[in-house]
């Protein structure tokens, strides 16, 4: 038996040729540096390169040199498509323009399909699409093109189909230096068709379109998942499913990827083999199904992407080519690149690159060594249960930069759910297909194909919810490299661990234990914490926020932009019963949550500002509200709420303010006593609202006396500069909180804010950095504390 194949070995089959793979990845490094540099230079630098290479095969100094001249022919090769590239996009006048801020008519061709992105606290949507526009007129000159812009438009432009032809007008802006587009453009009005997709693209959206009719029965995750898993549309997945699948690391199941190409693949070559079809014809078939399934799919890049990752995928799986897997992979990671640079900087094609190889490189050798440990009855299933597993392993670096977690339960969740994501998959390519001739027929194909993607949904939503699924990590570049250097060094290490395992039981639980004593997260463990009596959730941009009262009863006080964070969030909580919920005013990022704590909840009644301000919003919380037949009681400026354990005065609202903004300026402002804590919650409130309770508070001795007792303060509005400084100084307390989502787009907390907080002598928790911040009563003191995400 060679090294390769022995238990736990953890190299590569020795038959794998890895002499490709380091060109290939030098030049994709060096393809992702250079974009943006201007095209001449670039050039000069790649034609040097070229030379260099020249040099090296004239003087026959290959075997002496070849690796650094494969290097440098790679790196030359990707940067003359560079050069290419760019010198094309800038030919035209869009940069000049976008430079300009210039107000264009163009004509375009839709590249991709509109994705539509909800904008919190504003009505409606934006809509994104990528738009290649040939014709651009502007300041009297018309001008012919060949450049991809980004279209950031209303939700006019929900509807706009792939490959219709649109005639916009609208303003340009510059794009970020080595965007892949050359400008955004945002349209002043609505779409104007000029030009209909051509007979292929109209086929594929009578496709597409029959799926998602065909689905229109199916239970709310299974009428997600499914398109998703087939086409990529994920336009109706559940938000709570679409943040599971991201906590256990299966995001990659509701996109077009490699896997589901390769599924494609081994399910049309199995066809092919049951009717009987000629050897010599299977692979001309299966390139067939493959081209079919890239039209359903899109041909956009993340669906090229795919199509070749899952045509080298299986490789992998192959006994009697699997030896020219990693060079064929490594080939066409450069042709790729050449085709299209700016993959270089796409976290899909990163992740896809390295899936497939972990398969190539692991699969076969972890799947025997899994299949000996097995029932002889089960060793088949040996390189199955390798494959998420070596994926995992090769991802999880890249994970960690979106993310910035560990998913530890991320390997299990994948095992679980691979059973279920072949019939899911081909059940739902059936529909798709059968869906223009037997509707009925189709509408069956996707019962049979609900099962197993509600089994999907099953694994996502129970392992998202297993306590310490998910371990902290640095964030950035640095925990990147410090989580591929803990993965390569468990895989070095993996033989010894075995043998440590067969031979020293003991001492490897031991030291299993020590490490994971070590690395668990206590505050998850012990979360939460004894004598809690008021928890900041960590719910993003936005305020969730949770006051006990008697066990597994809270009142709530707003919810946050989304249903599945604050849900998460009561859950550790381990609140069933929420007594009252708060909302201190309708805009999304304090409302938006709400069908996340209804659910699963006896929630007893809402409590809300009298001002319905934004009406959209307002509407929302009325109809899920009505739909559980749960009261909303209008609060104002006087009421006094009681619940047990917890009493509160309400300061505002006294009255509308018209100046600032009015949702924000209706926030209820709540005077809080919980056990021995004293808090302040001002929800959103401004300048305007902030200053007439300052003046309220000067009038009323009772709540001058009060404003010298809290303990907390919830800053207002995430800590935003539009604040009145002298009303924190009247209530200076040790602590603030302040409710922030990381790397928002609003700046919060303003420079502003701290500075103010930090005059006043406040300590001060952020959730964005702290977590989950809790306010516990320690025997009869008040204590903080909080649980790192």
């Amino acid at each position: 038996m060679s090294a390769a194949s022995s238990a736990g070995e953890p190299a590569a089959s020795a038959g794998v040729d890895l002499r490709l793979l380091v060109p290939s990845l030098v030049a994709w490094a060096f393809t992702a540096s250079v974009l943006g540099v201007r095209p001449g230079l670039l050039a000069a630098v790649s034609g040097a390169l070229l030379l260099v290479c020249l040099v090296a095969l004239g003087r026959r100094r290959w075997a002496a040199g070849g690796l650094v001249t494969l290097c440098t022919a790679a790196c030359a090769l990707t940067g003359v498509s560079v050069a290419g590239h760019a010198a094309e996009r800038s030919s035209g006048p869009l940069e000049a323009l976008a430079r300009d801020h210039a107000t264009v008519e163009v004509v375009a061709t839709v590249s991709t399909d509109p994705r539509l992105r909800q904008t919190r606290g504003l009505a409606g949507a934006s809509v994104y699409a990528r738009l290649t526009v040939t014709q651009v007129t502007a300041r009297g000159s018309v001008s012919r093109v060949a450049a991809p812009v980004l279209l950031v438009a209303d939700e006019r432009w929900r509807d706009v189909q792939w490959h219709q032809r649109l005639a916009v007008r609208g303003r340009l802006v510059p794009a970020d230096p080595g965007d892949d587009v050359v400008a955004v453009l945002k349209p002043s009005g609505g779409p104007a068709v000029v030009g209909h997709p051509g007979v292929l693209a109209r086929a594929a959206e009578h496709l597409r379109s029959g799926l998602r009719r065909a689905s229109d029965p199916l239970p709310s995750d299974a009428r997600g998942l499914l398109p998703a898993l087939v086409i990529g549309d994920t336009s109706r997945t559940p938000p709570d499913l679409t943040d599971a699948m991201l906590a256990t690391g299966m995001t990659h199941l509701s996109a077009v990827s490699g896997s589901n190409v390769a599924i494609v693949l081994a399910f049309a070559l199995g066809a092919a083999r049951l009717f009987g079809l000629p050897r010599r014809a299977r692979v001309p078939w299966a390139l067939v199904v493959l081209a079919g399934f890239v039209v359903l799919a899109r041909p956009e890049p993340s669906v090229v992407r795919a199509a070749t990752m899952g045509a080298i995928g299986l490789l992998g799986l192959s006994a009697s080519r699997r030896a020219a897997g990693v060079p064929v992979l490594s080939a066409a990671v450069v042709v790729l690149l050449v085709v299209d640079p700016w993959l270089s900087r796409s976290y899909g094609f990163a992740l896809s690159t390295l899936a497939t190889l972990g398969l190539l490189l692991f699969t076969r050798s972890w799947g025997d060594a899994i299949g000996r440990r097995l029932p002889s009855r089960a060793r088949s299933l040996g390189p199955a249960l390798a494959i998420p597993v070596a994926a995992q392993a090769m991802c999880a670096p890249v994970v960690v930069l979106l993310q910035g977690s560990v998913s530890v339960v991320g390997v299990l969740a994948n095992l679980l759910a691979a059973p279920f994501v072949a019939p899911a998959t081909v059940a739902g390519v059936g529909a798709a297909v059968v869906a223009p001739v037997w509707p009925l027929g189709a509408t069956l194909l996707c019962w049979i194909g609900a099962l197993p993607a509600l089994g999907i949904c099953w694994v996502a939503r129970t392992c998202a919810t297993v306590p310490g699924g998910t371990l902290p990590w640095p964030d950035g570049a640095p925990g990147a490299v410090l989580l591929a250097v803990v993965t390569v060094g468990v895989v070095l290490s993996a033989r010894r661990w075995a043998h440590l395992a067969r031979w020293h039981p003991v001492a490897f639980l031991s030291v299993v234990v020590l490490v994971v004593a070590g690395a668990a997260p206590t505050s998850a463990a012990a979360w939460p914490p004894p004598g809690w009596r008021f928890v900041a959730c960590d719910v993003g941009q936005g305020d969730g926020l949770v006051l006990a009262t008697s066990p597994g009863h809270a009142v709530v006080v707003d919810a946050g932009p989304d249903p599945a964070l604050i849900d998460a969030c009561l859950r550790r909580l381990r609140v069933g019963v929420v007594d009252s919920v708060v909302l201190t005013h309708f805009h999304a990022d304090h409302a938006d949550g709400l069908p996340g704590v209804l659910r699963g909840r006896t929630v007893r009644g809402v409590l809300a500002t009298p001002v319905h301000d934004p009406p959209y919003q307002w509407r929302e919380v009325e109809r899920w509200t009505q739909a559980r037949r749960i009261p909303v009681t209008d609060i104002v400026a006087g009421d006094h709420l009681s619940w047990p354990g917890v009493e509160a005065d309400v300061w505002w609202p006294a009255r509308r303010l018209d100046s600032g903004s009015v949702p924000n300026n209706a926030s209820v402002v709540l005077a809080v006593r919980a056990g021995p804590v004293d808090l302040l919650l001002l929800g959103d409130v401004e300048r305007e609202a902030a200053h007439a309770i300052l003046l309220q508070l000067r009038r009323d001795p009772a709540m001058a006396a009060r404003a010298g007792s809290f303990d907390v303060v919830k800053v207002a509005h995430h800590g935003s500069a539009n604040l009145d400084p002298d009303l924190l100084g009247a209530v200076a307390a040790p602590v603030a909180v302040i409710s922030v989502g990381k790397d928002n787009d609003y700046g919060h907390p303003s420079p502003k804010a701290l500075q103010v907080l930090a005059r006043d002598g406040y300590a001060v928790l952020r959730t964005d950095q702290r977590g989950d911040v809790a306010v516990v009563d320690d025997r009869g003191s008040v204590g903080v504390t909080w649980r790192r995400r």
